[in-house]
């Protein structure tokens, strides 16, 4: 007799962070009659939201403009952005804003009042909205408190999804773990929202925190969902070398400055006219040419630059940057007010992800996306700072309605037992083969540290076509040592060996749509650097691609950009 747990909800969102807890509450606020399940593999307060620091975009000054922040926008993605995306983006972040003021986030303060604004890289005028340098923790408790006020909204704290489950095209529910059981179940739910943000964790050197293993984006691509522009992965310039720490934008756009071993502000040969504003992509290329041309700085943790904050002074860092000094004095021994901060570029962000329109609906009905889980694409080729968190809010508003629009037609349109039983056995068979297989050689960290150096070494901010060959060459290796790899630990209570080796079968996936994608795009765009294609090719490649599963390795499509007002142009700073 089949015994696994079956739960009924009429929508599930994956993901606790920033884009699904807006998900949800618009979904529970929408259909009260509605049950929502929120199911994350960590505490919400530890979704990786909480690391986000500068702030969240939104035009809110009478000198700023919503065509001002779409043109800011479309340049910094290198003309690749949806144009249609970005004017219903721009047009709804002060909205979200604003609701957040209302929800009770503590917004930092202008002497009139205002919520504070402050300048970021590639914004042509000052709309970042912050709450000091907290700006993500601040905005991810608000929301996780106003998320309590509905009843109908239902956490499964430090669950891990394995599958999506679809019937006839349809999206059904999907199976997870409960890590603390180690038991499989069914979560029945009429529409499904993905926000598990993105998949920093590919890389060896990244900001981002250990649960960004590209989960959702598997999950999706696996149900039949093409994954979008997945060659764009982000390196922010400033990161502590070490650690990966984030050192926020906020500390350039407060007047920070980057200094080479000369003491040059070495960015007035590359951006002049915005210098250490200007976009992550240009920027983080910079250091790495300085470092590599011998102007850069060398310690125990590789080669870096500086970023230089001791102008600002003791007032001005205590009041606007103050996690960064205690960022810098915890973890390396440096007091900014007293000496510059040793950085370099990390791994940020993921540009790519679920192909979603604006209303976040994936070509699987019933599946929705959010968030860095998402493409829809308002980033194209190079997200600019501080819209992320703005997106988070924007999209997963709407991925929430939409979905709630859906599970309302839907909800009694349940799936039927027998294949999802079939389904059940084999999704048990493969989650729980890692606890049946004899001790392997194969272990899955180690497997993990050989994806994490492939990527590093062969697709990161500067690429080629041989390095691209041989990492979609190795990473095919690793999946079938992945196939063979056991984990030491049987037991099913908080088995964090298990759900790393889950982890590691996603990130693989992932990998894979990375090169192939990054292989396809024989031109250099946004993040996107081909040293053999060191030019932007609009004629060949002003589009997206579509990156669809298949068993043998992802099979590619592209897809036209909308551009509505304006023309690609060369992009200067």
């Amino acid at each position: 007799m089949w015994a696994m747990e079956r739960l009924e909800h009429d929508i599930a969102v994956v993901g606790g962070g920033a884009a699904g807890l807006r998900a949800a509450i618009e979904a529970a606020s929408i259909g009260e009659g509605l049950s929502v399940a929120v199911i994350s593999k960590v505490y919400p307060m530890r979704s990786h939201t909480v690391s986000a620091e500068g702030g969240a975009a939104a035009v809110l000054r009478e000198y700023d403009s919503f065509d001002l922040h779409a043109m800011d926008t479309v340049k910094g993605s290198d003309y690749l952005a949806d144009q249609d995306a970005v004017e219903v983006f721009v047009r709804e972040c002060p909205r979200e804003i604003i609701q957040l003021e209302h929800w009770g986030c503590p917004w930092s303060r202008e002497p009139d009042g205002r919520i504070a604004v402050r300048a970021f890289g590639g914004m042509s005028v000052k709309r970042t909205c912050f709450a000091a340098d907290k700006t993500g923790f601040h905005l991810l408790h608000t929301l996780f408190q106003h998320s309590m006020k509905y009843p109908n909204i239902i956490r499964y704290d430090e669950w891990f999804v394995t599958s999506l489950i679809t019937e006839d095209g349809r999206v059904k529910g999907l199976t997870a773990l409960d890590m603390r059981t180690g038991e499989l179940a069914f979560i029945s739910a009429a529409a499904v929202v993905i926000a598990t943000g993105g998949a920093g964790r590919l890389y060896r050197f990244t900001t981002n925190a250990a649960i960004k293993t590209g989960d959702g984006m598997a999950l999706a691509n696996r149900a039949g969902a093409p994954l979008k522009d997945m060659e764009f992965i982000q390196f922010h310039p400033t990161a502590l070398p070490g650690t990966g720490i984030l050192i926020t934008e906020a500390a350039r756009g407060e007047g920070g400055y980057l200094i080479n071993n000369r003491g040059e502000r070495f960015l007035k040969r590359y951006v002049p006219e915005k210098m250490e504003l200007g976009p992550r992509d240009i920027l983080s290329r910079a250091i790495i040419t300085e470092i590599r041309e011998g102007r850069g700085f060398e310690g125990p943790y590789g080669s870096y630059v500086l970023l230089d904050l001791r102008h600002l002074g003791k007032e001005v860092i205590e009041r606007r940057l103050p996690f960064v000094r205690e960022l810098a004095t915890h973890y390396i021994g440096i007091d900014p007010v007293h000496e510059p901060i040793p950085v370099r570029p990390a791994v940020h962000y993921t540009m790519g992800g679920i192909h979603t329109d604006i209303d976040g609906q994936t070509p699987v009905a019933g599946l929705y996306a959010c968030g860095e889980a998402a493409c829809v694409s308002v980033n194209g080729a190079n997200r600019l700072g501080s819209n992320s968190l703005s997106e988070c809010l924007v999209f997963g508003r709407r991925a929430g309605a939409a979905a709630a629009r859906y599970a309302l037609h839907h909800k009694e349109k349940k799936a039927t037992s027998n294949p999802v039983a079939q389904y059940w056995r084999a999704e048990e068979e493969r989650v729980y083969s890692y606890l049946r297989r004899e001790r392997s050689e194969q272990r899955v960290s180690g497997i993990r540290r050989q994806l994490q150096d492939l990527m590093e070494d062969h697709v990161g901010i500067f690429r080629s076509e041989e390095g691209l060959m041989r990492a979609s060459s190795e990473i095919r290796k690793l999946r079938d040592a992945l196939h063979g790899a056991a984990v030491d630990d049987k037991s099913r209570v908080f088995n964090t060996e298990l759900t790393a080796a889950l982890e590691l079968d996603f990130m693989l996936t992932v990998a894979e749509a990375v090169v192939q994608s990054a292989l396809a795009r024989r031109e250099s765009r946004g993040a996107h650097y081909r040293v053999d294609y060191p030019k932007r090719d609009d004629e060949h490649f002003l589009h997206h691609q579509l990156s669809y599963y298949t068993p043998e390795g992802p099979r590619l499509e592209s897809l036209g950009v909308s551009i509505t007002r304006w023309q690609p142009a060369e992009r200067r700073y």
